[in-house]
């Protein structure tokens, strides 16, 4: 047992790290900057002065976030696309650029052109209009920075045609900027003339070391550092860490009290097979099952909340200000009535399944030869249902077991966002919606670490309830 423990565990590292691949990946190419959802830079100004101190900070937290650095160990591209495009502060930048050189397969003259193009955009941004041509020089600085952002060759010479349109006025003062804009003009020329699009099938292989993001991201959450929040810009560990009692204890005592009652009721179920009794319990169960939990949630709340109607519970919430100055056994009153329908709601439906997979594994069992052997010896009735029967029968319950167990951490997100409680499963809700895609990356990690574990304990019951299965090497 302990070699077959020892294996499946060494079989997680792997799968581990491929789990992690997928979802860092998911990060790293998720929709919007994650610098400009920390904070709050200045896009455009009214001098230079402003621009400067926007770029400036959006760098440091740019490098804060390891945003500098390759995303992975190495890459295999092809010759037309840059290995140093990482070193692009601005998302959208990377993107335009990393376009142009992979259509046109010449990143020398793609980096000379995006270099051309900060220049200008400073001396437009450094010039000082006059009041005939203030508002031409305001639209020429938003179409300079539009050129960021453009990487078709229609849409960049139709921008550029609108510079050329602004600068080109001879009895206008922006028309000192043609000099620059020329220059401008001349090194997109170079791109087009200078293509070598035959570059694109011609593969590259670039080895970055192990300073890079990937790595730098799961040693940390191996340390239990997961990052901080996109919302809040607090560490997402500590989020987590106020969020995840009220998780855990809800998902625990649902646990219990599933297995507590679903066991019981699917082997009475199973001995009273055919009768009156089961079909009760059956068309009961079958009911409770097929009913959506978001939809006895909201009408627990409706009749049982409302004080139009019974007013027996409160609607929302754990009961944290009802419970502040309170005495221990007045506060824990006070939180069990506010849990009482979310545990029931998070409860029923599982309990009614479980049921029915424990009546269905228990009436396998009881059709098996070896028990009508014990039958036939004259053994008591209830010796035979709880000793030779139900312990084989575990086996599917067992298995479901495996399932919910990382919903301890996951939690129910239909029943806590309906029920306001700060859990995991509303933490993943709001996390989602804001697109806080670190916190939403983190809880399903942990999930599929907790999925993992909760296979391999179910592995070790099986041994447990069934001495037919071994994991011990044959010799």
């Amino acid at each position: 047992m302990f070699r077959y423990i020892l294996k499946r565990i060494l079989i997680f590292i792997p799968t581990l790290l491929v789990i992690s691949l997928v979802i860092f990946m998911l990060g790293v190419y998720a929709p919007g900057d994650p610098v400009i959802n920390l904070m709050t830079v200045t896009s455009g100004g009214e001098n230079m002065d402003d621009k400067k101190a926007g770029e400036e900070a959006y760098i440091k937290k740019w490098k804060e976030l390891d945003m500098h650095l390759p995303v992975f160990y190495f890459t295999i591209s092809s010759q037309a696309d840059c290995d140093t495009l990482y070193k692009i502060h601005r998302k959208a930048h990377r993107e335009t650029l990393g376009a142009l050189s992979n259509k046109h397969g010449n990143w020398g003259d793609v980096q000379t052109y995006y270099k051309r193009l900060q220049s200008f955009e400073n001396t437009v941004l450094d010039f000082t209009p006059d009041s005939a041509s203030t508002k031409s020089w305001g639209r020429l600085r938003d179409n300079v920075g539009n050129l960021y952002h453009k990487n078709e060759p229609a849409s960049i010479e139709n921008a550029l045609g609108k510079l050329d349109n602004y600068v080109g006025k001879i009895n206008d003062s922006l028309n000192v900027l043609s000099p620059a804009l020329a220059l401008l003009k001349t090194d997109y020329n170079s791109i087009v003339s200078n293509a070598s699009p035959l570059k694109k099938y011609i593969p590259s292989f670039n080895w970055y070391g192990f300073n890079n993001r990937y790595h730098n991201w799961i040693t940390r959450f191996a340390m239990f550092d997961f990052g901080i929040s996109y919302q809040d810009r607090k560490p997402i560990a500590k989020k987590i860490g106020d969020n995840i009692f009220w998780t855990m204890l809800i998902s625990i005592i649902s646990i219990i009290l599933t297995y507590l009652f679903a066991v019981p009721l699917g082997v009475f179920s199973a001995i009273k097979k055919g009768t009156t009794a089961d079909s009760i319990t059956t068309t009961f169960l079958f009911i409770l099952y097929s009913l959506p939990n978001f939809w006895i949630a909201t009408l627990l709340i409706i009749f049982l909340c409302n004080p139009q109607y019974l007013h027996w519970f409160p609607a929302f919430g754990v009961g944290t200000e009802a419970a502040e100055g309170k005495s221990f056994l007045a506060a824990m009153g006070i939180r069990i009535h506010h849990l009482i329908l979310p545990l029931f709601c998070w409860t029923y439906g599982s309990l009614a399944f479980l049921s029915r997979q424990m009546r269905g594994g228990m009436l396998g069992i009881l059709r098996q030869d070896y028990i009508r052997t014990a039958r036939a010896k004259g053994l008591p009735e209830n010796k035979v249902i709880w000793k030779h029967a139900f312990r084989n029968s575990l086996l599917p319950v067992i298995t479901i077991f495996a399932n919910i167990f990382p919903l301890m951490i996951s939690g129910s997100v239909v029943i806590e966002v309906i029920f306001t409680i700060p859990g995991m499963g509303r933490m993943l809700v709001d996390a989602m919606v804001a697109q806080d895609f670190p916190v939403v990356f983190t809880i399903v990690m942990m999930v599929a670490v907790l999925t993992m574990i909760g296979y391999l304990i179910a592995d070790i019951l099986y041994a447990f309830v069934d001495p037919r299965i071994t994991y011990n090497s044959k010799k």
